[in-house]
């Protein structure tokens, strides 16, 4: 089972979910992904992975995007999971300090409020330091004009890297990983 976790303001309708589930569905494993959209809430979005974690009969993967890459990282250091992180963002908690007020899902248009509630919740996911770094594997771009990808180089320090020169937040690059994220995912 491959768990995906979407960004902030993101959505399973983002380009890099739909890319996922679609090349699964190619190769028949379309009931071996998962993807719901995330509340604003981390605590929430926390307790409803956990409750699908809770009902999966193989041991699943994690694959985060940004937001998602900062809470795929602490349930896979929870449950000992394997996790692929997609420009994830590092320090969740500092990344998303200016984004605290009103905001607006990307592809949904649904309005929330970001708080310092949540920045709080953030701060209590964080992973200091990775007890197994060869469970994880980080993709990021040198041209993400969000976060600094060097955070995330030396926070998974240890962990199977990929950098790639140029590109942007949304990993231009996701096409040409599909297949080696679904195998490293699926691989007992």
């Amino acid at each position: 089972m491959i768990i995906y976790l979407h960004g902030f303001c993101s959505s399973p309708r983002s380009e890099k979910a739909r890319l996922l589930g679609q090349r699964l569905a190619e190769r028949a494993l379309a009931d071996r992904f998962w993807c719901e959209q995330l509340p604003p809430s981390p605590r929430q979005a926390i307790e409803l992975v956990e409750g699908v974690l809770a009902k999966c009969r193989t041991r699943p993967a994690l694959v985060g995007s940004s937001l998602g890459g900062y809470y795929a990282t602490y349930l896979a250091e929870k449950h000992d999971l394997r996790a692929v992180l997609i420009n994830p963002a590092a320090f969740a908690y500092q990344n998303l300090a200016p984004a605290v007020g009103p905001q607006r899902n990307l592809y949904t248009g649904e309005p929330f409020e970001f708080t310092e509630r949540h920045l709080a919740e953030l701060a209590q996911l964080e992973v200091p330091r990775l007890s197994r770094p060869e469970r994880f594997w980080l993709l990021v771009e040198t041209g993400d004009e969000v976060l600094d990808y060097r955070e995330a180089v030396e926070k998974y320090a240890g962990a199977r890297q990929t950098v790639i020169e140029g590109g942007d937040h949304s990993f231009r690059h996701f096409a040409d990983y599909l297949d080696a994220i679904i195998d490293v995912s699926l691989t007992p």
